[in-house]
């Protein structure tokens, strides 16, 4: 499934403060919604895109106009389908601007361009959802990493369009990163170049310098280079999944190409064989060590011109917890989870389970009783020691549902992920819709709030995300104000 017949789908182009509408056309067999990844919405949620959720899917030769309402958001954020798998090939970039008049908080750059990171399967999307839908195990891993849709020159498929990055020497361009990607964390970075950080998810952050990226699925990072290498040199850019659990993960890595010019041309056409691949440096697949000393660098600008808002306090506390479950195989059937049983992800021992009748949103709105619950639970409904080794199987199979949690209008909350042990334990990508969130601290092991929230927490320049990755076994704690009904 694509966009306009193009895979990745049309970049996005914006200012802050601007409203878009975007008239999506669904002439594809399978249903569809949008979803504007970081974009508040404040005070319109019917076009946010999570189907049954905030509205019911765009049928087969349906057609709904999304309005897009952008308010403080600045820098890079992202679209992509919220249908079941359709994400997979159904993406793009948003880029917004700062407003007219108005500069980046740091030298303005001579170009920039998104990379999105994405992934491959040698097998129809839909047949594949449908196969890890009826098995209950592992969905089939991505055959490739894609870099701006292609997997690069170590495939053969993809090494004469791989890619193709033509820099001036001596000048700094913005890369807008985007991880894609359905589930895994990835490490990225460019051979000979350090990269400077300036912005995530929308948000500019204080600039640091690294040989490598860490991207959770659903983030944007931005990130300047400079190219300060001799001319007609070439250099490979490369991305790999990390993986601190799953047995089962892609282990290639997907390549594109970095070329500098003489004279504002290409000297050559660009080849790989001008690069020298070892001379990449990324992180090994299983390093937790790297991925979270990145990830634990960012922090919010903090200046005038770009203040810091974290709730010193909090008027509500919840503590969710995130497990990898498995749910009996029902009689008659075959399953390919563990001991033959289903895997089923749940928040606090609650697997989802969707409307199909009418959207949450829409229920609540008016009035309409047995789409859902109010009762989701703001604690574990049972307590143990979340990250042991050996966790009893009565804590492993969860209850199923679709409550939700009711905010009270402006109160501050502060929300604690706690990952846990159950089948292994595996780190958890959670993103937040209608709002950003402070990330105040994160640790390993269980949230000890007596000792964590008072010695550990960031309260005076937090990063201001609306994507984190809860590592294996450990806790991300985060703030923010409930300013956006109906999210």
């Amino acid at each position: 499934m694509t966009i306009n017949g193009n895979f990745p789908g049309e970049t996005l182009h914006v200012h802050r403060g601007d409203t878009l509408i975007v008239h999506v056309v669904n002439r594809s067999p399978h249903n569809i919604t949008i979803h504007w990844h970081g974009v508040n919405q404040p005070r319109y949620p019917w076009a946010d895109g999570p189907e049954y959720i905030t509205q019911c899917p765009i049928q087969p030769g349906g057609k709904f106009s999304q309005k897009v309402i952008f308010t403080t958001e600045e820098g890079t954020l992202w679209w992509h389908a919220h249908s079941e798998w359709t994400r997979a090939t159904v993406y793009g970039a948003i880029v917004v601007y700062p407003k007219k008049g108005h500069a980046y908080p740091f030298p303005k750059p001579h170009a920039d361009l998104p990379i999105i990171f994405g992934e491959w399967w040698k097998q129809d999307i839909f047949e594949l959802f449908d196969d890890f839908r009826r098995s209950g195990g592992d969905p089939l891993v991505s055959h490739a990493i894609t870099i701006n849709g292609q997997p690069g020159d170590r495939y053969n498929c993809s090494r004469q369009d791989m890619f193709k990055l033509a820099v001036d020497q001596g000048k700094t361009y913005l890369l807008r990163l985007i991880n894609a990607a359905m589930q895994d964390i990835l490490f990225f970075s460019i051979a000979g170049h350090q990269l400077t950080v300036v912005g995530t998810d929308g948000t500019y952050t204080k600039p640091f310098k690294s040989d490598y990226i860490t991207i959770s699925p659903g983030q944007t990072i931005d990130v300047l280079l400079r190219a300060d290498h001799p001319i007609a040199a070439s250099y490979y850019m490369a991305a790999k999944f990390y993986s601190s659990a799953r047995a089962a993960v892609n282990l290639n890595t997907t390549t594109a190409l970095l070329h500098y010019t003489t004279n504002n041309t290409t000297t050559t056409t660009p080849t790989a064989a001008a690069a020298n691949f070892s001379a990449v440096s990324l992180p090994a697949t299983a390093d937790t060590n790297a991925s979270v000393a990145f990830t634990a660098r960012f922090r919010s600008l903090a200046d005038k011109k770009h203040p810091v808002d974290v709730p010193q306090k909090a008027d509500t506390n919840l503590y969710f917890t995130l497990s990898m479950n498995a749910v009996p195989c029902p009689a008659g059937a075959t399953c390919a989870g563990p001991n033959g049983a289903r895997l089923a992800a749940s928040v606090n021992n609650v697997s989802l389970v969707l409307p199909t009748s009418m959207d949450v949103l829409g229920a609540y709105y008016r009035g309409i009783g047995g789409v859902y619950g109010d009762d989701f639970p703001s604690n574990p409904p049972v307590s143990f020691d979340f990250t042991n080794l050996t966790i009893p199987a009565v804590d492993r199979t969860p209850a199923t549902g679709n409550q939700v949690r009711v905010l009270e209008y402006n109160s501050s909350v502060e929300l604690v992920f706690q990952g846990t042990n159950l089948l292994g334990g595996v780190d958890h990508p959670m993103h937040l819709h209608g709002t950003n969130f402070y990330v105040v601290g994160w640790g390993f092991g269980n949230f000890d709030r007596a000792k964590d929230a008072n010695k550990t927490y960031n309260l005076v320049d937090p990063p201001f995300q609306n994507t984190i990755a809860v590592p294996r076994n450990g806790w991300v704690a985060v703030r923010f104000k409930a300013t956006n009904p109906g999210k």
